[in-house]
């Protein structure tokens, strides 16, 4: 079937099997690696991208269902070639990673959480991340860093004296 993705602001066309899954079209037709496959099963939430700005466990998702879609991966969020993002910044400053498998769906559903909450509590942070399962961490430093996040994107993580 030919479909037409929005991927990271870039269109593309492709030809896919109907049974070929989002998570294995993103991977195998177009590169973008960060989307893992962990589960298959949407439990783990590894495959975690978002769907109109929405979060969404693409191994659960078949490409042709995001046909006309815009979708965000990992690759999608840095402001700029070697930059990094908000989140991203926040994560690598508290550790909010140790192995990495989690990381880009922890990033993208804290993008989506942040986008529309900027100034979440702590309860609505672990809230919007259980849906993602992290072995190393304990969470612990993944809601720090989502925190972090808020704080800076709001504004509210100046010096005293910055303008």
């Amino acid at each position: 079937m030919r479909i037409e993705l929005l991927v990271n602001d870039t269109a593309h066309t492709l030809e896919v099997e109907p049974r070929t899954t989002l998570v294995d079209c993103l991977r195998d037709n177009l590169g973008l690696k960060g989307a893992h496959v962990g589960c298959e099963h949407g439990v783990c939430g590894a495959c975690t991208v978002l769907l109109d700005g929405v979060p969404v466990r693409s191994c659960l998702m078949f490409a042709v269902q995001a046909d006309g879609n815009r979708i965000t991966t990992i690759e999608g969020i840095t402001p700029g070639q070697g930059e990094l993002s908000p989140v991203q910044d926040a994560f690598c400053e508290t550790h909010g990673m140790q192995c990495g498998y989690c990381t880009p769906a922890m990033i993208l559903t804290a993008h989506a959480l942040l986008d529309a909450n900027p100034d979440p509590t702590r309860e609505e942070i672990v809230e919007a991340i259980s849906g993602n399962i992290c072995r190393c961490t304990g969470y612990a430093q993944i809601v720090e860093a989502i925190a972090l996040a808020a704080e800076r994107m709001s504004g509210t993580n100046r010096a005293k004296d910055a303008p």
